[in-house]
């Protein structure tokens, strides 16, 4: 298993999606894991160390594993299912039973961070899922998701999760609806060239009729015969 550490928060340059960034020892491999806002939010606020005016959802979770008398020992992203990657955390008691319990990775990371425990992906996983390092870049996007936290309120965010929703319910609904709108605009197509074909014809035989039969001169017409 390899250590991993959190680099930081980085947006998708097509979809605006957050992703958490995990690097290894080296600095050289990270894995991008796409998680949505709400999660990248309380990754951020673990990684930052601030304490909000009320609990946050993971910060209720670790006063609940102090007063349970449990220590997070350590998160184990494990394995990658139908390109969705899968994570444990592993638990112990006073008495040091150990237990794992079924998380996800966002989830996990933001318990981690908390509780300073540690993060760790097993060596084949990095290998499938890790690009390489552009520390430069890392930064930048960075920089950006800071800068849209910043000027993001909760209430837009729910709002921006909600539509985001709504347009993947209405995926399968356009496309079912494409072929019908092709076949519609295939056919008006269809009758657009009948008609030019038709107008070019007709064109064509008003042009023959004007022109002079074989043998015949062109010459003006002649004057108007007087009144």
């Amino acid at each position: 298993m390899v250590e991993m550490s959190v680099a930081g928060i980085a947006l998708d340059a097509a979809s605006r999606s957050p992703i958490v960034l995990l690097r290894d020892p080296s600095g050289r491999r990270q894995v991008p894991i796409w998680i949505d806002q709400a999660q990248a939010q309380n990754i951020m606020a673990g990684l930052t160390g601030q304490t909000p005016p009320r609990p946050l959802s993971h910060d209720l979770m670790v006063s609940l594993l102090e007063l349970g008398g449990l220590t997070l020992e350590r998160v184990v992203i494990n394995t990658i299912e139908e390109s969705t990657f899968r994570a444990v955390m592993r638990l112990s008691n006073a008495a040091g039973e150990s237990s794992e319990l079924d998380a996800r990775p966002s989830d996990a990371i933001a318990l981690a961070l908390r509780t300073g425990s540690g993060i760790w992906m097993l060596e084949e996983v990095v290998a499938d899922a890790s690009i390489a390092v552009d520390a430069e870049a890392d930064a930048e996007d960075q920089a950006d998701f800071r800068r849209f936290l910043a000027s993001t309120s909760p209430a837009e965010l729910i709002r921006n999760l909600g539509r985001a929703q709504q347009d993947v319910a209405l995926e399968p609904q356009e496309a079912a609806a494409g072929p019908a709108n092709h076949e519609a605009e295939d056919e008006a197509e269809d009758k657009g060239e009948g008609k030019n074909k038709a107008e070019n014809k007709a064109e064509n035989a008003g042009d023959r009729q004007g022109e002079p039969e074989a043998g015949q001169d062109s010459s003006p017409p002649p004057p108007d015969a007087a009144p």
